[in-house]
């Protein structure tokens, strides 16, 4: 597993809808803020390149110190961002894909509102589970 990891879904209306630390917990309070901002920094860039490529798997669109924002943007605008300082690309593209045959599987479930936080532990865990795996 990577030593820093932080895994965020956003909706296409620029609502984070799942936010969870996938790598070492973060040792000071400060990290977590830090991993959100350079995430939510790193929207407007993925806004731009998603119009000008059709590739899902968008990888290293931006660098802080040691750490890369990778992205995955789903058919309906909903973007899969991953904060690592990883180097394991193929294992990347298989999260995203992973997270996101995941997302999908929510969305079918007739009483979660699109749009809206997902909050299943059952999501989480799986979540969790497959960036142990994957990162």
């Amino acid at each position: 597993m990577a030593s820093t990891a932080c895994f965020m879904i956003v909706s296409k209306n620029d609502i984070p809808i799942y936010e969870a630390e996938v790598g070492s917990v973060p040792k000071k309070e400060d990290a977590a803020h830090q991993h959100q901002f350079i995430l939510h920094a790193a929207l407007d860039i993925v806004q731009d390149m998603a119009w000008t490529t059709s590739a899902m798997f968008l990888k290293a669109i931006d660098r802080f110190n040691d750490l890369v924002v990778s992205v995955y943007v789903t058919a309906g605008h909903t973007r899969l961002m991953l904060l690592h300082d990883s180097r394991n690309d193929d294992g990347i593209k298989s999260f995203f894909q992973e997270v996101h045959e995941l997302y999908i599987k929510t969305l079918l479930n007739p009483l979660y509102l699109p749009g809206s936080r997902i909050t299943s532990s059952h999501f989480d865990t799986k979540v969790r589970a497959l960036a142990r795996k994957y990162l």
